[in-house]
């Protein structure tokens, strides 16, 4: 057995709907977050430029006033008759800088002219002057790379515990064309101090061969990153006039690095953040942007699936009618509100049900009347000769028999039902003729004068009252005027018959109908009928009269007419109501040309 999957429209509807929610979402979602990243990063970029520019200034003014200090201080160490007052001053000067580890003076040769060192800082470090001689012999000064007023500022690691920078001066003797080389260590923490304000950004003060002097980190990790700026910023600090930004990559790592000199000792501050800061934001955006839409998909899916039975379910109600309808079942009723193509096309269906009905009837009706024709007339002309035989032994014996006696009686009363079964068998043999009349141009206005006339008399006499309404503008017909005017004389007849001894109206109307249609109307105001009987009234033999009164062949005789002429015949009844017959019939321009027998 083959199995088949079914997909139903509203999946279809759903799936298409949450495909293009999705794609919409997406797309908007990736235009907002890469924009949003691009701003991100531009801001990012601009942000590590100014940080640069600022760190640099700040550690200028702090490097200078180290200078201006170590100045004052050979500026009174090399007075040639220095006073008491000047040695306090200098040890109070040395002692107010809390900076300063040690400083070490050099005359131009190299030679160690002074020392002093703070000896509270070394021994909280573990450290003594021989510690600060061995750090010096191990890192010797470019004596004579230094010109007076030249300072070179680098690096100092005594200890873990003690990170240092060196600050070296050559400065002139006051009085004297020599000059003496001044080597102070200084204590990180206010220049660590200032770059350690930010806790995204790492900051670094590097001199001018690109060699680390300082870093944030150190409070942290004294172990000084190993980083080569120089690679990192092409060109050197000493090209920097301004603060710049550049991209590069740190052991695996993408950075954005701002530059910025420091204007002192061919210094430069380094601010750099990890390139995926940038996209801290970016995701926060990102997973909003995802839970929105998360929530839109839901929201999507509820919406579609509202939406796709609101569509379906009208389809679903259309599939089973239309099973119905396979089935022969025609009562259908497809309750569809909505205002649109599905409520149309359900309104539309149910007619085409209704309408399917009606000519199915018809049908029906049709098919049984031929075949009540065929048996009609064979049965008709087997029992007419036998009939004209009796009414002829009949009519002879009635000759011989005394008038008033019981045999007179009985001939009589057997010519007259012989009669009764001669016009029977004529009317079903009229019915079951199957030769087609001839058929020409006519008018329906004078047919359905001249069948007025015929039963006026009759219905005045029965106390009913006649009224006619004709429409001038009527067009012309294709047909056989004798053959209409029967059909119309029969339903005046059968309406005055059905009042009874209640005389009422009967109204006789022929108007322009749709389509260039002529509609004739047959209206009285009788009894009216039930839906049991008006739904067998064009059945041969079926009549409501009593016995004898009626042989019930009228109206089959009719809807044959009507039938032959390409016309409609339908009633419109109900018990108390009165009946109506419509009869329409096509106007010339659609049954052909004139004088064609249709």
């Amino acid at each position: 057995m083959k199995l088949e999957l079914r997909f139903p429209l509203r999946f279809k509807i759903l799936v298409t709907l949450l495909f293009v929610v999705t794609i919409v979402v997406s797309m908007i979602t990736f235009t907002m977050a890469n924009l949003f990243h691009k701003d991100k990063k531009t801001y990012i970029h601009d942000l590590t430029s100014v940080m640069a520019v600022n760190t640099a200034e700040k550690t200028g003014f702090l490097l200078q006033g180290y200078a201006e200090r170590l100045r004052n201080y050979v500026l009174f160490v090399t007075d040639e008759d220095p006073t008491e007052n000047q040695v306090e001053r200098i040890n109070r000067l040395f002692e107010d800088f809390g900076e300063f580890v040690a400083v070490v003076i050099y005359n131009e040769i190299g030679e160690e002219l002074l020392t002093l060192y703070d000896d509270t800082v070394l021994q909280e470090a573990q450290l003594d002057d021989s510690d600060i001689q061995r750090y010096r012999e191990d890192h010797p000064l470019p004596h004579d790379a230094l010109i007076s007023g030249q300072v070179l500022v680098e690096n100092s690691m005594l200890s873990q515990k003690l990170p240092c920078l060196t600050m070296v001066l050559a400065e002139p003797i006051s009085g004297s064309e020599e000059h003496v080389i001044v080597a102070a260590f200084l204590k990180t923490d206010a220049l660590l101090g200032l770059m350690g304000r930010s806790e995204l950004f790492d900051v670094f003060i590097i001199d001018g061969r690109g060699s680390l002097i300082a870093s944030s980190s150190l409070r942290s990790d004294p172990v000084p990153p190993k980083q080569d700026w120089k690679r990192e910023f092409e060109g050197g600090s000493k090209e920097i006039s301004v603060g710049i930004t550049q991209e590069y990559a740190v052991e695996g790592t993408e950075m954005i690095g701002g530059f910025a000199p420091v204007q002192f000792a061919g210094i430069s501050a380094v601010v750099q953040i990890p390139e995926s800061a940038a996209y801290l934001a970016s995701r926060e955006l990102l997973q909003n942007l995802t839970l929105l839409s998360v929530g839109l998909l839901a929201a999507s899916a509820l919406f579609s699936l509202f939406c796709s039975r609101l569509i379906t379910r009208p389809i679903e109600k259309l599939s089973r009618a239309t099973q119905a309808v396979g089935e022969g079942d025609f009562d259908v009723d497809i309750d569809v509100k909505s205002r649109d193509e599905m409520g149309e096309l359900a309104s539309s269906f149910t007619h085409m049900a209704s309408a399917l009905k009606t000519a199915q009837a018809s049908l029906i009706q049709s098919e049984k009347l031929a075949a009540f024709g065929e048996l009609g007339a064979g049965i008709a002309h087997e029992v007419k000769n036998p009939l004209a035989g009796i009414l002829g032994c009949a009519q002879l014996a009635l000759r011989k028999a005394e008038p008033g006696t019981t045999q007179e009686k009985n001939l009589r009363l057997i010519e007259k039902e012989t009669r009764r079964c001669t016009s029977i068998i004529e009317n079903l043999l009229k019915f079951a003729r199957q030769e087609k009349t001839e058929k020409k141009q006519m008018s329906i206005s004078p047919v359905v004068e001249d069948a007025v006339a015929i039963v006026n008399h009759q219905l005045t006499l029965q106390g009913v009252k006649l009224e006619v309404s004709v429409d001038p503008n009527l067009p012309q017909m294709v047909g056989d005027a004798g053959q209409i005017e029967q059909v119309l004389i029969n339903l005046m007849i059968n309406a005055q018959q059905a009042m009874g001894e209640n005389p009422g109206n009967i109204w006789v109307s022929a108007v322009r109908g749709d389509d260039h249609r002529i509609e004739l109307q047959v209206r009285d105001n009788g009894p009216g009928m039930s839906e049991e009987v008006r739904a067998k009234i064009f059945e041969p033999f079926f009549t409501t009269k009593p016995g004898g009164k009626g042989t019930g062949l009228g109206l089959s005789v009719s809807y044959g007419i009507v039938q032959d002429h390409k016309g409609d015949i339908v009633v419109e009844s109900a018990p108390g109501k009165g009946t109506t017959f419509v009869l329409t019939f096509p106007g010339i321009e659609e049954a052909g040309e004139p004088g064609l027998a249709a």
